[in-house]
C-alpha cells in the first residue's frame, strides 16, 4: 500500500495513528479537531483539510469514530469517503458500531468497488498507546490479508472472525464480558469492605485463582487508588451495551445480565459520572452499601 488514510483522531485514534507513523507508514490524517491533526502532523503524518482529501489520496483508509451514525456520515455522506475513493480502496472501520450498520455500509461500498472491513478493538487507551490492542475483524479474507501487517502495528493480535459485521458482534461479546467482570468485581469488593476485610488483600489473594482476570488486574488497582479517570468512558460503554441489546433483540437472544449492568451505567450517567472510566461502576455499589473500596 502506497498511502494510508486515517480519519478520527480521538482518545483511541490518535495513538493508533501515531503507531502507524512510527512503523513507517505514509499516513494522511483528518479529524474535525484541528489540534489533533496538528499533533499528528508534528509526529510525521501528512495532514488533510477534509475527508475527501484523505479518500482521494489513500489506498487504505482507517476510520476510528464514536458510533454508527458517524461512520455512515464519514463513509457514505456528501463529500465522504465513498464519493471520493478509488475503486479497489479498502476501508478498515475500527470503530465499535452496530453489526447491522457495518453490513449496510459494506453493501454501499461494494457498489463502487470499495471493500469494507469492520475491525473494532479492545484494550482501551493504554493498549492503543502501546500498540497492543486486540483487533477483531469481519469481512473479505483477501482484503484482511492485505491489511493484516498494518493492523499488527496497532495491535498484538488481529483475528478474522467471519464475514462483514462479525467483527462488531465479537466486540459486543467482549464488551458484555468486560462490563459484567467489572460489576462482579464491584459487588465482591464492596462485600469484602463492608465486612471489614482489606479489599487490597482480597484482590491479591484471589487474582491468581479462577476469579483472576485481565479486567480484575486492570481495574482493581485503579479503584484502590480512587482513579476514575477515563481509559474507557462509561458513556462509550453505554453505547456498546445499547448496540449489544439491539443486536440481541434482533436475533431473539436474551441477555438479562447485560441489561442489568446497562441500568447501573445509566444511573451513573444520571449522577454525572458518564465521563468517568467504567471502573466507576463500583461507585454505584459503594453508594448502595455506604462504603468506599480504597487502599488504606
Amino acid at each position: 500500500m502506497s498511502k494510508v488514510g486515517f480519519i478520527g483522531l480521538g482518545i483511541m485514534g490518535k495513538p493508533m495513528a501515531k503507531n502507524l507513523v512510527k512503523a513507517g507508514y505514509d499516513l494522511i490524517v483528518y479529524d474535525i479537531v484541528d489540534a489533533a491533526v496538528k499533533e499528528l502532523g508534528e509526529a510525521g503524518a501528512q495532514t488533510a483539510a477534509s475527508i475527501a482529501e484523505v479518500a482521494q489520496a489513500a489506498d487504505v483508509i482507517v476510520t476510528m469514530l464514536p458510533n454508527s451514525p458517524h461512520v455512515k456520515e464519514v463513509v457514505l455522506g456528501a463529500g465522504g469517503v465513498l464519493e471520493n475513493a478509488k475503486e479497489g480502496t479498502i476501508v478498515v472501520d475500527m470503530s465499535s458500531i452496530s453489526p447491522i450498520a457495518s453490513q449496510e455500509i459494506a453493501a454501499e461500498c461494494s457498489k463502487k468497488g470499495v471493500t469494507l472491513l469492520d475491525a473494532p478493538v479492545s484494550g482501551g487507551e493504554p493498549k492503543a498507546i502501546d500498540g497492543t490492542l486486540a483487533i477483531m475483524v469481519g469481512g473479505d479474507e483477501a482484503a484482511f490479508k492485505k491489511v493484516e501487517e498494518m493492523l499488527l502495528k496497532m495491535g498484538s493480535s488481529a483475528v478474522l472472525v467471519g464475514g462483514i459485521g462479525s467483527g462488531n458482534v465479537t466486540k459486543l461479546a467482549n464488551q458484555i464480558i468486560v462490563a459484567l467482570n467489572i460489576a462482579a468485581m464491584s459487588e465482591a469488593m464492596v462485600l469484602a469492605t463492608k465486612n471489614g476485610v482489606d479489599p487490597e488483600k482480597v484482590y491479591n489473594a484471589i487474582r491468581g485463582g479462577l476469579a483472576g482476570s485481565t479486567v480484575l488486574d486492570a481495574k482493581m488497582p485503579m479503584v484502590l487508588s480512587g482513579n476514575f479517570n477515563p481509559g474507557f468512558r462509561i458513556e462509550l460503554h453505554i453505547k456498546d451495551l445499547q448496540n449489544a441489546l439491539d443486536c440481541a433483540h434482533a436475533v431473539n437472544s436474551p441477555i438479562p445480565l447485560t441489561a442489568e449492568v446497562m441500568e447501573i451505567m445509566q444511573a451513573l450517567k444520571v449522577a454525572g459520572m458518564e465521563k468517568n472510566d467504567h471502573d466507576a461502576i463500583i461507585r454505584h455499589y459503594e453508594k448502595l452499601a455506604g462504603v468506599e473500596v480504597r487502599r488504606d
